[in-house]
């Protein structure tokens, strides 16, 4: 993929102070700590260094070190490629599904000054509903597994809370005998049941959270310090049809790797869709998802987009990429074979899968092809130094 020419950092550098002026009272530490890094990824504020070649000896010229901020555009391949390896092990020989949760944007405050407890209890939520409603006899009666990803935007880079689940076709049976498929390859659980149980699971919990007083109802939240306005809100979306949505089956596991590949490890937006920055306003393609998901242009001042995109910064240590039932941590070493002797038995023969994703993760020599090295490093003070006595 060619370098884009315009980057989020571009941004960043030109009107972050503007940013920084305007939001310096709302904005939290990690929005902060995001912010320096994507300012600073790849310029001699961070060191650099020089690669060889191994094979031929070719010698490159001097790079600019990365910031690894999963928050930065730029510095997620190495990081999605390792996991990436890591999931193909998990993979089952049978049919994947999609099914998406997403909260009302009515709790979107909430999202925002709660943001971890918020958070954990989508998570909650979404897989609670997702392993109950499998292990109903009357819908497929089986222990599953799955992988929940969280993402925090819209299109537009606005707030749009929901978390997209990776769920296998099928799971163990109660005394772990045999595997159970779907009762149709393109049927996973009816959507009604998910949609009511999903709805009923998170707002029981966001009432508790509020009767605990765990709930930050300042600043755009202030409404809700209201306790009557609160319950109003809340019978309101108990009435509402929630959004739940189960997207057409993957197929093979093949289908998942390339899934996870592309919107795993990545915030927000990407640098590719990035049109025009004139130095004011920022232009970015989007999906006008109300209207036939037709891709437009959106122009934003510049600080206005710097806002939304740090809006999506998510509270220190938070895991956005979660394991539940046969696939969590602590089943995964027992159950994984398990399932995979059991659909062996049915006639699932072993999967035998490419290596996941192409995303070079070592720089290749452009002479010989053979891997460059590192072969010497450079801290920000040396460069510094450099500079100076260079001038």
């Amino acid at each position: 993929m060619t370098r884009p020419a315009i980057e989020v950092a571009d941004v960043v550098r030109a009107q972050g102070r503007q940013f920084l002026d305007r939001y310096q009272s709302s904005i939290s530490f990690q929005q902060l700590k995001a912010f320096r890094a994507v300012e600073r990824c790849r310029t001699a504020a961070l060191g650099g260094h020089k690669d060889k070649c191994v094979g031929c000896g070719y010698e490159a010229g001097f790079s600019y070190d990365s910031c690894r901020s999963r928050c930065c555009p730029k510095c997620q391949a190495q990081a999605r490629a390792r996991w990436l390896e890591a999931q193909q092990r998990d993979l089952l020989n049978t049919n994947y599904f999609h099914v998406v949760f997403t909260v009302p944007h009515e709790l979107n405050p909430l999202a925002l000054t709660s943001p971890k407890r918020f958070l954990d209890l989508l998570f909650d939520a979404s897989s609670q509903t997702l392993l109950e409603v499998a292990a109903d006899p009357r819908r497929l009666g089986a222990e599953i597994g799955f992988l929940s990803i969280l993402h925090t935007w819209s299109s537009n880079l606005l707030g749009h809370y929901h978390v997209h689940c990776v769920v296998p076709g099928g799971g163990l049976s109660a005394d772990h005998q045999r595997w159970i498929h779907t009762r149709h390859p393109l049927f996973l659980l009816p959507i009604p049941v998910l949609r009511r149980v999903f709805r009923e699971k998170f707002l029981s919990g966001l009432r508790q959270l509020y009767r605990n007083h765990q709930l930050d109802c300042r600043g755009p939240a202030a409404d809700f310090s209201d306790p009557a306005w609160f319950e109003d809100l809340t019978t309101k979306l108990g009435k509402k049809k929630w959004f739940v949505y189960a997207k057409p089956p993957f197929g093979g596991p093949a289908h998942v790797l390339r899934y996870l590949g592309r919107y795993t490890h990545r915030m927000a937006i990407s640098n590719h869709r990035l049109t025009a920055f004139d130095g004011q306003r920022v232009s970015f393609r989007w999906r006008d998802y109300a209207h036939g998901s037709k891709q437009r242009i959106m122009t934003l001042d510049a600080v206005e987009f710097l806002r939304r995109f740090f809006l999506h910064v998510l509270p220190k240590g938070f895991v956005r990429i979660r394991h539940y039932g046969l696939l969590s941590n602590r089943f995964r070493k027992q159950l994984l074979p398990l399932a995979r002797t059991l659909l062996a038995q049915q006639g699932s023969a072993p999967l035998d899968l490419p290596p996941p994703a192409p995303i070079s993760i070592t720089w290749h020599c452009p002479r010989c092809g053979a891997p460059m090295r590192v072969v010497e490093r450079f801290t920000a003070a040396q460069l510094y130094l450099a500079t100076f006595d260079s001038s």
